[in-house]
């Protein structure tokens, strides 16, 4: 069977290598496919090449085909800078589609700016960024975090406890988070977590942060079961990776359950389930800008193709069993589209070119609904939460239509 992959993946770069530079485009693929963000980074290396297929079967860009070029970010934050390096300066890639953590984002900033590539960003992120090396088709603070504090605040929530993975998104957007909860008349008293001031006495980090692959959370449990005692408080997560499941086994195992004390995770999608004990998380919160349970014609064929994909893909270990979509692989999806569109709307894959047609203002109709480009770099599309079901999928309790991306919220907010 090896056998057989290895010639068939050999015949496929022959007949690659068979066209002239001509009639294909480079496009990088910049992700983690091994350590501890894999779990969550791999699928969207699949989408992509998904997405380049289907573009290529009817005929690429601008008439050529594209050649993806895949690297392993390998969750090692510098070598995502030497990769992404390598994709602009070796590989001449004409776009790049990768990272998931900010600080991987961070990390390949300076080598775009300088080389003036392009980075298609998917994952959901703190903002206060508008690099315009960047395309940022995740979600910004005010596509998830916000709109899910608002949904509890409906539900009568009046205490929240904010627990994140130690690094740069986390840490910014509950720092965006604890204004947006004073102003909106939450005490300081009934934010969970922990502060850290200044010498002069201003807070310069809300909640609890634990590093990533962390797998030791009896004592943080035991701090939120005895915070959420009064019957109306929740949790507000932002843990990255696999850390997630020792924390929510954790959970259970303590008995705590949505009804107790609710979770709402802002990177834990249907991917991520996959490796969660689901049945056992029943009605926690998710919120995103796509679920898989969308119910409307282009979703389900988007789901079903991408199905199809999977059973007759040749990818060197490519999972194909129990796979599901999120939107993180969704955003990725509808950034390749958006590229190709803005590609043709210029008529050039230079990227200044480029640029300046998706500041023109571009649509898109993707599984999520109709997403479209902005001046700052990022994008207007619907907001959706989730509540979990047994089955690792979500059912939509709320939705928000059009919702514009803010990255700068810093500082917007104050205190009632």
């Amino acid at each position: 069977m090896i056998k057989k992959i290895i010639s068939l993946l050999a015949a496929g770069a022959l007949a690659l290598g068979s066209m002239s530079a001509a009639e294909t485009v480079k496009v990088g693929v910049l992700h983690s496919l091994s350590g501890t963000m894999a779990i969550s980074e791999t699928s969207l290396r699949d989408i992509l090449l998904f997405t380049f297929d289907e573009i290529n079967a009817k005929g690429g860009v601008l008439g050529k085909k594209i050649e993806p070029v895949v690297v392993d970010g390998a969750s090692n934050w510098p070598l995502f800078a030497e990769k992404a390096k390598q994709l602009l300066e070796q590989d001449k890639v004409a776009v790049t589609f990768g990272c998931w953590t900010s600080v991987s984002r961070k990390s390949v900033l300076p080598v775009y700016e300088k080389n003036n590539g392009l980075l298609f960003y998917p994952v959901q992120y703190e903002g206060e960024e508008e690099s315009q090396n960047v395309a940022y088709t995740a979600e910004a603070v005010n596509q998830q975090a916000t709109p899910a504090v608002d949904y509890y605040l409906a539900e009568g929530k009046k205490k929240f406890y904010l627990l994140g993975s130690d690094y740069v998104y986390p840490q910014t957007t509950n720092l965006v988070l604890l204004e947006y909860l004073l102003s909106k008349g939450v005490k300081l008293e009934n934010i969970g977590g922990g502060f850290r001031r200044d010498g002069s006495g201003k807070i310069i980090s809300a909640g609890k942060y634990t590093p990533f692959g962390h797998t030791d959370y009896q004592q943080i449990i035991a701090e939120i079961k005895q915070f959420a005692a009064s019957g109306d408080a929740c949790v507000i997560s932002t843990l990255n990776g696999d850390t997630n499941v020792p924390f929510f086994k954790e959970y259970a195992a303590a008995g705590l359950t949505a009804e107790t004390c609710p979770v709402v995770s802002f990177s834990i999608s249907e991917d991520e389930f996959r490796g969660l004990p689901a049945k056992q998380l029943v009605g926690q919160l998710g919120c995103w800008t796509y679920f898989q349970s969308i119910d409307t014609p282009a979703n389900k064929k988007f789901v079903a193709d991408f199905q199809a994909w999977l059973k007759k893909s040749n990818v060197p270990g490519l999972v194909k069993e129990g796979r599901v979509t999120c939107s993180p692989m969704v955003l990725s999806y509808v950034g390749v589209y958006l590229w190709k569109a803005a590609v043709e709307k210029a008529g050039s894959f230079d990227v200044d070119k480029v640029r300046a047609a998706w500041k023109s203002g571009i649509s898109f109709n993707g599984p999520g609904g109709k997403v479209t480009t902005q001046p700052n770099m990022h994008l207007t599309k619907n907001v959706f939460i989730g509540e979990t079901k047994a089955d690792g999928q979500f059912k939509i309790v709320k939705s928000f239509q059009n919702v514009y991306g803010e990255p700068w919220l810093k500082g917007k907010f104050q205190a009632k």
